[in-house]
């Protein structure tokens, strides 16, 4: 899900480090009594600037989905019927976007164009667009109280920056995936490996790896190689700094713990552990798992679920254990946002829906859904017997539990890096792990390739 939902700038409309004048974008400001200007559209006062935001819920407003309406058109259009209810005079038109490659270049357009729909699910990227010029409502000012439902760590990091590089609240963390680790306990245990105590950090993970390698002897191995999927996740929980902290240069190569990392997946992939194959492979551990190629699958908590529907022999031999939280200390999510439009004709009616939409108690029901994995970011869904009762030894119940409780401590800051910048890093880390470069050298060029492409533009 987080995949598909990361979709990238493509031209002017959607680089967010270009000047307003540049892309005919601009902050907020005074036009008249009553009205103030975001970009070329003018907007009631009381939806920019301090204060909080007062006024009838009442009037019709739009909400926009990404990729929802399909498979979740009865919980949805259950909850807007039950907010109409609440709320008579309030008509709410739900519309769905497909959450393409053109995501934020269409929503930013539609921004410019004063469409911006009144309620928006929003990725990162966008929302980060949105916010630097104005176009999403300040919603830590315009209704302090609307922090009180979420998780404390996951409120306080998610934050975008406005037009002078401050940090806002312009999103509602809506929901999420999680992260953990998934294996066959059999071969752990020939590898003398203990299932019920997983590894607390990266390397140590690895040193299992390495154990399995030894163990399996070429008839299976211990995950994939392709380096996509771990860069940079796995930095990121090292606290190894991928990015600056303005985004615009490359410092991973600063932390001699980069390097480690990249001499530890060479040896990995020369003693064995991964399939020589899989180097190149787009492929995840979802299938080679289930059909017992490797001791370790997706980190995905859905994935036990597609094991358990699939694969019932492996799905018995299958634990679950945290992922290792390393030097970062807690886990990370990467949520869907709910924001509202600051060009909103009937912000107040938009306001008072973002928050009944991600309230615990429609939270808690959409994650009780049978067709989605997904985890709340509310403190009370969390503490829902739906993720805390995890019975038996059944891997499925316990990754729900497992993954709901890290949720308790984790923030929303993923390093977020475009596929090309992604790809640069991968393709020397993936040089050196054929031995055709020393990880070292690997490491540095990998900054430099990254540092070019992000004056580029990313």
């Amino acid at each position: 899900m987080r995949a598909r939902r990361l979709t990238r700038s493509l031209t002017c409309l959607v680089v967010v480090s270009l000047t307003a004048a540049g892309c005919g974008l601009s902050g907020g400001g005074s036009s008249g009594d009553g009205e103030a200007a975001v970009g070329n559209c003018k907007v009631d006062k009381g939806n920019v600037g301090s204060g909080k935001l007062s006024g009838d819920i009442k009037g019709k407003i739009t909400f926009q989905t990404t990729n929802l309406k399909k498979d979740f058109g009865g919980f949805f259009n259950g909850v807007i019927k039950a907010f109409e209810k609440a709320n008579p005079g309030a008509k709410v038109k739900w519309i769905d976007d497909p959450g393409d490659a053109t995501f934020t270049q269409r929503n930013v357009a539609d921004a410019q164009g004063c469409t911006l729909p009144d309620v928006i699910n929003l990725n990162a990227e966008t929302a980060t667009a949105l916010t630097k010029h104005g176009y999403l409502l300040n919603l830590g000012a315009k209704d302090p109280s609307s922090a009180k439902p979420f998780v404390p760590a996951f409120w306080k990091s998610s934050t975008m920056k406005d037009a002078k590089g401050a940090s806002v609240h312009t999103v509602f963390p809506w929901y999420t995936g999680g992260v953990l680790l998934t294996y066959n306990t059999s071969m752990l245990k020939k590898a003398g490996i203990d299932p019920a105590n997983p590894p607390k950090t990266i390397f140590g993970l690895f040193a299992d790896y390495e154990k399995v390698a030894k163990s399996a002897k070429g008839k299976y191995y211990a995950t994939m190689a392709n380096p996509i999927w771990r860069i940079p996740a796995d930095w990121d929980q090292m606290d190894i700094k991928t990015l600056s902290a303005d985004g615009k240069s490359a410092t991973f190569a600063d932390d001699p713990r980069t390097t480690q990392w990249v001499e530890w997946m060479a040896k990995l992939y020369k003693q064995g552990a991964m399939p020589k194959d899989s180097l190149s492979s787009s492929n995840d551990p979802s299938t080679p798992y289930s059909q017992g190629q490797v001791a370790y699958g997706s980190t995905n908590p859905s994935f036990v679920r597609f094991v358990k529907q699939n694969s019932p022999s492996v799905y018995d031999k299958t634990g679950v254990g945290q992922q290792p939280f390393d030097a970062l200390g807690h886990t990370t999510g990467a949520p869907q946002y709910i924001s509202v439009a600051s060009t909103s004709k009937n912000a107040p009616t938009a306001l008072a829906f973002a928050k009944f939409l991600t309230n615990a108690e429609n939270q808690t029901a959409w994650c009780k859904d049978p067709n989605v994995v997904i985890f709340p970011t509310t403190t009370e869904s969390l503490d829902d017997p739906f993720f805390q009762n995890a019975t038996g030894d059944d891997p499925f119940a316990q990754a729900r539990k497992l993954v709901a409780e890290q949720l308790k401590t984790a923030t929303a800051y993923q390093t977020v890096i475009s596929p090309a910048v992604q790809k640069a890093i991968v393709s020397q880390v993936q040089l050196a792990m054929q031995g055709k470069k020393s990880p070292e050298q690997a490491v540095k060029d990998a900054q430099e390739k990254a540092n070019e492409l992000l004056k580029q533009g990313g």
